[in-house]
């Protein structure tokens, strides 16, 4: 990880960069922070960087000082292309979306503002991205600027000393973190959940699981438009499809459920002939791809062999079924709608999707959800359905 940092106040950053997880990062060239001191490029005998607003305000810091300032952090990095970011108001919220996007950079400048910000010239031409870290205005850039190093830095690997605390965080996956204790384990009546005690790693991962999703639902539930729910559901999520005679695509159909760890996909086809057809096709499959991971289709006649199957490999638990239509409908849920209810279900989750434009409606055995995929009619080939069904319920970050 490369940063270059351009401020008028280059002392900010000493106790910052020397101390904590961050100063052994940058100890032990784990992390590489730079600073570029603006004000060795002010004009006249002042070292001025600054000057009055246009139209009346306060001071603003000019363009060809800054300009020089980025020159020179440019130059830090020959043959690798730097990123450019500007923390102010004006921008986007910083998320961890954001943060994952700059540590993948060559090399990232932040430019610290001051005063009423910087010449809009130069931050049309130069700035790659502004960032917020909050709806409140702050003295300068500095404090945003260590906020940015100190979220990538955790990225970096080797700087967390544990390395799965990172995926863990709150927003890594979309989610908040779970509650976090320590000894002792009673304190002032208060006692630690025994499950935490028990020594019952599969135990303890679920209920932190479980917990992370109640703080999400309960304290942020806006987060679930970008959230990967699939690690925090109770039970399995499988893929089911309801077959007529129209071709399935099984090759495409084994990776969406290898890519999205659905396991093998459900397909329902009620005519023993097409049956028969569909393990043909699974066989070439498998046998034109020896060795290859792949997650063939199991073939059942209808709903009651599926559903039966999936109890029988979930503790007799019931599956919540989302319907996945390719047109609207009367009583379809948003899909952040049907992400909560995958969450509060307490047992698996089934997606299903028929073949061509009709939907099955209740394929009966459980609670059924209708969601639709797009706002409009769409004749959209059958993977396609299922990638962005799949996708946008839990795709990866």
């Amino acid at each position: 990880m490369y940063v270059t940092i351009v401020t008028a106040f280059p002392e900010f950053f000493g106790d910052f960069l020397s101390t904590s997880i961050l100063g052994r990062a940058v100890k032990n060239g784990l992390v590489q922070v730079d600073l570029v001191n603006l004000r060795d490029f002010g004009r006249g005998g002042y070292r001025q960087i600054d000057d009055y607003a246009f139209g009346s305000g306060g001071m603003v810091l000019a363009a060809p000082q800054l300009q020089d300032a980025l020159s020179e952090a440019r130059s830090r990095s020959v043959g690798k292309r730097s990123f450019v970011i500007y923390p102010s108001p004006q921008g986007p919220l910083l998320t961890q979306e954001i943060v994952e996007t700059l540590a993948q950079q060559e090399h990232v400048i932040i430019l610290c503002g001051h005063y009423e910000g910087m010449d809009e010239r130069f931050v049309e031409r130069e700035v790659d991205l502004e960032i917020s870290i909050g709806d409140c205005v702050l003295t300068g850039g500095e404090i945003p600027a260590m906020t940015v190093v100190d979220a990538m830095s955790r990225l970096v690997p080797g700087v967390v000393g544990r390395g799965e605390a990172v995926a863990e965080d709150s927003f890594y996956r979309g989610m908040l973190d779970h509650p976090h204790y320590t000894r002792p384990a009673s304190w002032e009546g208060m006692e630690v959940p025994p499950v935490l005690l028990s020594g019952d790693e599969a135990e303890v991962l679920a209920w932190r699981r479980a917990q992370a999703v109640e703080r999400t639902l309960k304290r942020r539930p806006d987060l679930l438009a970008r959230a990967a729910i699939g690690d925090y559901l109770s039970g399995g999520a499988y893929l089911a499809v309801s077959v007529g005679k129209e071709q399935v695509p099984l090759a495409a159909i084994s990776a969406l459920c290898r890519v999205y760890g659905l396991g093998r996909p459900f397909l329902m086809a009620g005519d023993p002939e097409r049956r028969r057809i569909l393990s043909d096709e699974a066989a070439t499959l498998e046998s034109a791809s020896p060795g290859k991971e792949l997650c063939l289709p199991r073939i059942f006649g209808g709903w009651a062999r599926g559903l039966e199957w999936i109890r029988r490999h979930e503790a007799d638990r019931t599956p919540l079924i989302v319907e996945v239509l390719s047109s609207p409908e009367e009583g379809a849920l948003h899909g952040l709608e049907v992400k909560r209810r995958c969450l509060e279900w307490k047992g698996p989750v089934l997606f299903h999707l028929s073949e061509g434009s009709e939907q099955e409606k209740q394929p009966g055995g459980g609670e059924v959800v209708l969601t639709s995929l797009v706002r409009g009619p769409e004749d959209l080939p059958l993977d396609v359905r299922a990638a962005i069904a799949l996708d946008r319920f839990l795709g990866k970050r």
